[in-house]
Order: structure tokens, then C-alpha cells, then sequence
């Protein structure tokens, strides 16, 4: 979270006139911005995000604002990054959204959706149905994260007890998507709630079976429920609306491209990918989990609620007011001017 030190009564003048001369100059989205710093996870269902800097569509789209770039493994050190100043937008989970939205007072927007679904619950053979998972060990990417939510509250329908410590009826163990492959071929894990591409890695290249597909969890929303969606820090977007409108049709325009060419869009995941890790990603990995996700800029709104009520109840999340999370009026401009469909928030 940002800190704010108390300036001595001098240099608070210092600032507050150099603000004002800055104001005077520039305005509010005066091109104030000369970089934009982006943040995104290196997962399928961040693939508006990955094609869209792999091919470099947000980076033109950007204009003279530069692109700059960090990857994270799960949404609770994204959003760090995001109060810290680290980055000035970023793809993210729904679940780390609103805790980020709730601890800071509402410094931070939605402003588009990305993708929806691709996310569930891989077991190894030895469990075979619902009623087999107590005494499991199962894995998810961070505590807090939109899959640990998931899987705490999938536990709490299920009238079993979990908590924070791997203790309960289930031993939920938060680590790093790459090290849940790892513990699950090494058979030191049980199953894992993961997103894509790690969900159709544990299935095809370690033959584990899905247990439970997420999407059959939302039937109030026909399957459909925010996996990523576009935030940026508010007082960006307030100073900077020049920077994020763009940020946005770069956005759009790589969502487009996806749906209509998800080859292509496969070749530029399956080699931003490696270039991030290093390592070799299958084609047939990556068709199956293009295959689980529906790429968007909808954010599926009553499903952000439906997340924040399961975070709430599973005690990952105070109650929280999401009125006004959303900005998405730069959105509406631009799909309106394409003659798209326009999204709604709450």
C-alpha cells in the first residue's frame, strides 16, 4: 500500500505549488503520462495481455507513451506492485481486485474485462469423486488469490472445514503455479485449483482428471465469471485519461484479434510464454486451454459480487461496498464508436 509521510509545513508548500504549476501546465490528461507500467501473469488467461505485448498491439497503440512491462505470479502481489507504484495498470483476478478496492478506499478501477472462465479443480487418479477429497493436500496459486477463493468456498459448500494454515478437512497449500506441476508429478499434492495454461498442463501432460470445472459453479451467470480483468490505479487514470483510453483500444483491438485468429493468438501465447520462463510449452497444452476460456472485455459484473460475497464468507474479505469499482464510460466511448455492444458494471 502507498505510504504518505507528514512533509514539514516548507517543502508541503514546496509541493503543493510545483503541483499546482504541473496542473497548470498539463491539466488532467494534458500528456502528462510518458510511460505506462503494465502488469500481467504469464497465463493463458492473461492472453489479451501476453498476445498483445508479444505482437506489440498495446505498444502501438500507446503511441509516444512507453510500454513498460512486469510479470506476476498471482494477483495479491499485483496488486502490491499497484499501490506501491511499481505499475500504473494491470490484468488481474477478481478476488485481489476487490480486496485492493476495499483496503485502499477505492484507489484503483476496473476498466475492462479480459477473459472469462479456464479455471478448475485437476486430481490426481486416486480420487475419483467429490466425497474423496477430505485428507487431500491440494494446491492453489496464493492465499487470497481468485482460485484460493474458489476452492475455500467449493470446501465451505461442501460443509467441510478449512483454514489458512493447511489444517482442516482439506490441507490447502498456496504456492507458485509452476512449483503446483512440479508437486503434483511428483506426487506430492493431490489436486490443485489452477488457471490456464497450468489447469491443461496437469491434464495432459500428468493425466490428471478435472473434478470440478468452476464454470459448473455459476450457473446464476450461464458459466460465465470474470477469470481477468483490466484495473488501473485511479489517480492514473484521473491525471492520465489520454494514456488509458489508448491503453483500452489496444485492449480491444487485441481481443478482436484473438477471437478471430486463436491460432495465431496460440503461436504468440506459446512463445511469449517461453520466453518468460524459458521453458517449452506444448501446442496441444495451449489449444486445450485456449479451448477453456472465453477472451472478453465484458467483465461480467455480477460475478466480481458473487466472488467478493465467496471471499467474505470464507474470511479473505471484510464486507465491502463495490459501488463505483468500475470505470467503464473510456470503454463504452470506444466500443460505442466501433458500433459494439456496449458492457455494464454494477
Amino acid at each position: 500500500m502507498r505510504q504518505h509521510k507528514i512533509l514539514p509545513v516548507a517543502s508541503a508548500a514546496l509541493a503543493l505549488t510545483l503541483a499546482a504549476t504541473a496542473c497548470g501546465d498539463e491539466g488532467p490528461g494534458g500528456g502528462g503520462a510518458d510511460e505506462l507500467r503494465l502488469g500481467y501473469f504469464p497465463n493463458v488467461t492473461h492472453a489479451p495481455a501476453v498476445v498483445g505485448v508479444e505482437d506489440g498491439t498495446l505498444d502501438e497503440a500507446l503511441g509516444d507513451v512507453d510500454l513498460n512491462t512486469q510479470t506476476f505470479n498471482a494477483g495479491p502481489d499485483a496488486i502490491n506492485a499497484l499501490f506501491s507504484g511499481e505499475v500504473d495498470a494491470t490484468f488481474i483476478g477478481p478476488n485481489p481486485a476487490v480486496n485492493g478496492w476495499s483496503q485502499s478506499g477505492g484507489a484503483l478501477n476496473i476498466i475492462a474485462g479480459s477473459t472469462s472462465q479456464g479455471a478448475g479443480l485437476v486430481v490426481d487418479e486416486g480420487i475419483e469423486e467429490v466425497e474423496d477429497l477430505p485428507g487431500s493436500t491440494l494446491s492453489t496459486p496464493q492465499l487470497g488469490n481468485t482460485q484460493d477463493v474458489a476452492l475455500r468456498w467449493f470446501a465451505r459448500d461442501q460443509g467441510w472445514d478449512v483454514d489458512t494454515e493447511g489444517g482442516g478437512d482439506l490441507s490447502v497449500v498456496p504456492q507458485e503455479n509452476a512449483d503446483i506441476v512440479n508437486a503434483f508429478g511428483a506426487g506430492e499434492i493431490d489436486g490443485a485449483w489452477v488457471p490456464e495454461p497450468h489447469l491443461s498442463r496437469l491434464l495432459v501432460e500428468l493425466e490428471g482428471e478435472l473434478l470440478v470445472d468452476e464454470a459448473d459453479l455459476w450457473p446464476e451467470t450461464d458459466g460465465e465469471f470474470v477469470t481477468t480483468h483490466l484495473i488501473v490505479d485511479a489517480e492514473f487514470l484521473e491525471e492520465n485519461p489520454e494514456a488509458v483510453e489508448d491503453l483500452l483500444r489496444g485492449h480491444v483491438e487485441t481481443v478482436e484479434g484473438v477471437n478471430d485468429d486463436p491460432e495465431a493468438a496460440q503461436g504468440s501465447t506459446i512463445a511469449h510464454l517461453e520466453s518468460l520462463s524459458g521453458g517449452d510449452l506444448s501446442p496441444e497444452v495451449i489449444a486445450s486451454a485456449f479451448d477453456n476460456v472465453t477472451f472478453t472485455v465484458d467483465p461480467v459484473a455480477p460475478s466480481l459480487q458473487g466472488g467478493a460475497d465467496h471471499a467474505e464468507a470464507v474470511d479473505l474479505l471484510d464486507p465491502v461496498d463495490l459501488e463505483g469499482i468500475y470505470a467503464l464510460d473510456p470503454l463504452n466511448a470506444i466500443l460505442a464508436e466501433q458500433g459494439q455492444e456496449e458492457v455494464e458494471g454494477l
